[in-house]
């Protein structure tokens, strides 16, 4: 449900995990078994990384990608709607516009459920393929300077890594308009685990010269209640390539994705844009999540003897 339940020790298993599904995604551990994706959101790169776990693992893949389509727009809740699935499947991934929505339906469910972004909250899964990418890139978790650039009022996924990075002693800058700042409660999070963090407006070559990870994020145009608000912040900050210039060797670019402009296009074949490596990267973390949530063990993975070469 949320990153925060999480033990250094329970992500590192779940990293090792991941690992070894990098080596070989294509198994049978899941042969017999049926994921359910509900996305009453829209997604592109969570629904189908989660459905080719699945499917790189034997498991059948049922569910939506449009809530139009189902019994909701007739008027049934969210509690019989995850029942009724229930009975049909081993594990559940839901995707959810409000927040809570994955808390909820795992209180109600008889099966796990994954959560897979829940409003403007958490996004864990998210945040398991961003520690597999940043460790990747930098051959450690400890002790790094991570930038977290742009929406973090909305960004569920900046949320989410900053729980995860509570064991790693990291130290993070926010960069941020003021209408999309970090919201307070985190920054509360920050002090009462002693995580260090700097707050920034500005956004040029000086302020991100010794950034080991930097995290873009959009303005996400969905959150909006005020689309004038919106049209104010949308264009703040734009990463462009001469601003790279004087960073560090080691830096890496990370990037949940969708872009929309806040990443220049010529930046994409710059060595230290990372963003497409870590959005492979998700099918492993998520072929970790499911197996976990299922039972199957890291020895479990090791000792596989259904990879199908």
């Amino acid at each position: 449900m949320t990153i925060a339940d999480l033990s250094k020790e329970k992500l590192n298993y779940l990293l090792e995990m991941a690992r070894e599904f990098e080596k070989n995604p294509n198994r049978e551990l899941l042969k017999g078994r049926v994921v359910a994706t509900l996305f009453f959101e829209p997604s592109t790169r969570t629904r189908l990384s989660f459905e080719t776990a699945a499917n790189r693992l034997g498991a059948r893949v049922i569910g939506f990608a449009d809530p139009k389509i189902t019994s909701g727009t007739k008027g049934e809740t969210l509690k019989d709607t995850i029942m009724m699935v229930s009975n049909y499947v081993d594990v559940i991934v839901m995707r959810h516009y409000l927040e809570g929505a994955a808390r909820y339906a795992s209180e109600v469910a008889p099966v796990p459920i994954i959560n897979a972004g829940d409003g403007a909250n958490q996004h864990p899964s998210q945040t398991m393929l961003d520690l597999y990418t940043i460790y990747q890139t930098q051959g450690t978790l400890e002790n790094l300077n991570i930038y977290l650039v742009g929406d973090l009022k909305y960004g569920r996924t900046v949320h989410s890594l900053l729980m995860a990075m509570r064991h790693y002693n990291p130290t993070f800058h926010f960069i941020a308009p003021k209408e999309l700042e970090m919201p307070e409660e985190y920054k509360i999070y920050c002090k009462e685990n002693n995580i260090k963090y700097v707050e920034h407006t500005d956004f040029n070559s000086e302020v991100i010269a010794d950034a080991d990870i930097l995290y873009m994020t959009r303005v996400q145009k969905e959150r909006f209640t005020d689309l004038m608000e919106y049209e104010r912040v949308k264009d703040v900050y734009i990463l462009k390539n001469d601003m790279l210039e004087g960073t560090r060797d080691n830096l890496k670019i990370l990037h949940p994705l969708p872009r929309v402009n806040e990443i220049a296009y010529d930046i994409d074949d710059n060595p230290k844009a990372y963003y497409f490596q870590q959005a492979k990267n998700g099918l492993f973390a998520r072929q970790a999540l499911i197996c976990d949530c299922l039972g199957i063990t890291l020895d479990d993975v090791k000792n596989d003897t259904t990879i199908i070469k």
